[in-house]
């Protein structure tokens, strides 16, 4: 039996934060710790924090209270850990606090009050790719840090930093890893993805590095292209439309990278958009989504929008129905402006009442919802790749190239030939049926 301490790990917030709880519990792992799913036994827990809108400040501190009460000894990291007096006003026996991406402090700190254990690394093996939280057919993969944009809703920059690109060669060696453990898509994650490598100089940007025998230069076109050379799915999210992200659309169409854009364009009123520090040229917008599509047929486009910023008017929102329907996303996700501490909109004149909020949420989503049913019922009678997420009693739980974990809809499938089929294979299915959400397919 094995004697090494046990740690217990909460990882809260969105796939970035699930990325540096994977690299903090790979380090454990490498050190010899045991990572256990519980407060009890365990020497000590480490609460991986989010604190991007208040409520997952919320959830953050009520999670480092329940392991303090549950364990008494704590640590914490993440988002949150940037505002070390809000914890410590609420917590202050946590032990120790530091923000987001701080994998060398965090150990350190694990090392001072749990020490670092003697022990055989053949015993406790650590997979070449890593511990993932992730099923094993999927994976996160981060290719950056921080973010150059200040939008005014925003305080991730307060938190993570500036953008600060991953070396090229370092992003493909870990997702050759991923690819080699059997791993069949990659979500490829940033603050800001389009902008991989614009932290570097031009100098930085043109130079010829080697990867895998191959001359290649630091970009995000290069990124994708050597990314598709896997032979597995790369899904992109976060994608700001900057003038470059065009030159992805033909990879996509070539079926070197998934057809699929993760947008967030926040909102269509130009005024809106110039108080929320975003590009605001909607018109331009539609040409491109028009010529994407031209180019790609397949594309999916999903974004998030706010509604209810400080200032909005019906007008404003009025002008965000109109883009909804001429945009004809595929998927599309709605949030309430919510004031976060330190951002320069909570402050901001003009708030509107949380009831207008609300209101113009479900008119949102009304409408979003009629357009996204019209465009899964297009697809009934077409035969689609998807991956297995799940098997149960009823049938097979895929996803098609359009939906992303967590976030997008399903593919319900009956197996009428029962067909051996694993979770993470890749198969064609008929589309039967479509609803708001998701397809029903045969196999």
């Amino acid at each position: 039996m094995s004697t090494s301490p046990n740690i217990g790990f909460i990882s809260l917030g969105c796939p970035k934060n699930l990325v540096d709880s994977e690299r903090i519990l790979t380090e454990l792992r490498s050190d010899g710790y045991n990572i256990i799913p519980s407060y009890e036994n365990a020497d000590l827990v480490i609460v991986n924090t989010c604190g991007f809108i208040d409520s997952a400040v919320q959830e953050s501190l009520e999670a480092i209270g329940e392991a303090l009460e549950e364990n008494g000894k704590v640590i914490v990291t993440g988002c949150l850990g940037a505002k070390e007096n809000q914890i410590r006003e609420v917590h202050p026996k946590v032990l120790e606090i530091t923000g987001p991406h701080s994998y060398e402090a965090v150990m350190n700190h694990v090392h001072k009050y749990v020490p670092k254990p003697a022990h055989n690394p053949y015993v406790s093996l650590v997979p070449k790719q890593g511990v993932k939280l992730t099923p094993k057919h999927y994976a996160y993969l981060k290719i950056s840090e921080g973010c150059d944009h200040r939008c005014t809703f925003c305080i991730i920059p307060s938190m993570r930093g500036d953008l600060d690109s991953r070396p090229i060669t370092q992003v493909l060696d870990e997702a050759k890893r991923l690819a080699d453990a059997g791993v069949k898509e990659l979500l490829i994650v940033s603050q800001d993805t389009s902008a991989y490598a614009l932290d570097q100089s031009k100098e930085q940007q043109n130079r010829t590095v080697f990867w895998n025998g191959m001359p290649i230069k630091n970009d995000l076109i290069t990124l994708c292209r050597q990314l598709g050379s896997l032979g597995i799915w790369v899904r992109l999210h976060y994608v700001y439309p900057y003038p470059h992200v065009d030159e992805l659309i033909p990879l996509m169409a070539e079926g070197k990278i998934l057809p699929y854009l993760d947008i967030p364009l926040q909102h269509a009123s130009p005024k809106i958009l110039k108080a929320m520090k975003r590009p605001g040229k909607i018109d331009r917008t539609l040409e491109r989504i028009k010529q994407w599509r031209e180019i790609c047929p397949d594309l999916t486009l999903r974004s998030t929008f706010i509604v209810g910023f400080p200032g909005e008017t019906e007008e404003d929102f009025q002008l965000l129905l109109n883009f909804l329907e001429d945009a004809q996303l595929d998927r599309v996700g709605c949030f309430k402006f919510s004031p976060v501490e330190g951002a320069v909109a909570t402050d901001m004149p003009d708030q509107v009442p949380e009831e207008v909020k609300e209101e113009r949420f479900h008119r949102f989503m009304q409408v979003q919802q009629r357009i996204s049913a019209q465009r899964l019922q297009a697809k009934v009678g077409k035969e689609l790749s998807v991956i297995i997420d799940d098997i149960d009693d009823e049938g097979i739980i895929a996803r098609s190239m359009a939906d992303a974990p967590e976030i997008d809809g399903v593919v319900y499938v009956d197996n009428l030939n029962n067909t051996p089929v694993k979770i993470g294979d890749i198969i064609k299915v008929k589309i039967i049926a479509a609803d708001e959400y998701d397809l029903h397919g045969e196999f």
